[in-house]
């Protein structure tokens, strides 16, 4: 499976952010977007994830699979964690299940990995930063999806939770899938490309 971006460009407000943004992601690969604020890297995900259109190009898995489209074989973890206040983790979880399906990790094991195990019935509204950062990540283990794609993962992550995340995202590498993923800080786990976005090209 490979991921590929032919002459992708974004318009947000009538405002062009880049033209021309051409790349290919394989299974088992790691993409890092970087950039100045403001360059596209958050837009660039949004496209990936089928919630902005795109003003011109193409993006496609390859090969084919004639059924799913791209956002429907991707998990999108943004800057807010889309938790609502009044679930708890487990409805959280059991939700998000539901509707990707392709269950994967079980709900109490997910949350148990990361760290949640004791607040698997505490309303989100309660949880801390880190933990509501957490749970967002625990999504991504309960339903497969092979392409995640995600804006600043480790923000209010704790040094233990940062290694965490980091062998989660390896395994899923190793098990064939990709990842594309936006940062302004260090990451952990093993990358293949480097992607500035907002550099003359």
């Amino acid at each position: 499976m490979r991921l590929v971006a032919a002459d992708l460009a974004c318009t947000r407000s009538g405002r062009p952010i880049f033209s021309g943004m051409t790349f290919s992601v394989a299974a088992g690969e790691a993409m890092v977007l970087t950039g100045r604020n403001g360059a596209g890297k958050s837009s660039l995900l949004l496209l990936l994830a089928g919630l902005l259109e795109p003003a011109g190009g193409r993006i496609a898995l390859e090969p084919d699979d004639g059924e799913r489209t791209v956002p429907e074989q991707s998990h999108y973890l943004g800057h807010r964690d889309a938790l609502k206040q009044g679930l708890t983790p487990r409805e959280t979880l059991a939700f998000w299940q539901g509707l990707l399906g392709a269950p994967r990790a079980g709900i109490e094991d997910a949350l148990e990995r990361m760290g949640l195990g004791h607040a698997v019935d505490l309303p989100c509204a309660y949880l801390s930063a880190g933990q509501r950062r957490r749970l967002a990540i625990a999504r991504l283990l309960t339903s497969w999806r092979p392409l995640w794609l995600l804006d600043e993962p480790t923000s209010a992550l704790d040094a233990a939770s940062q290694e965490l995340f980091d062998t989660i995202v390896e395994e899923h590498l190793s098990a064939g899938g990709l990842v594309v993923a936006a940062t302004h800080m260090p990451l952990g786990f093993r990358t293949n490309h480097r992607l500035v976005v907002g550099e003359s090209r």
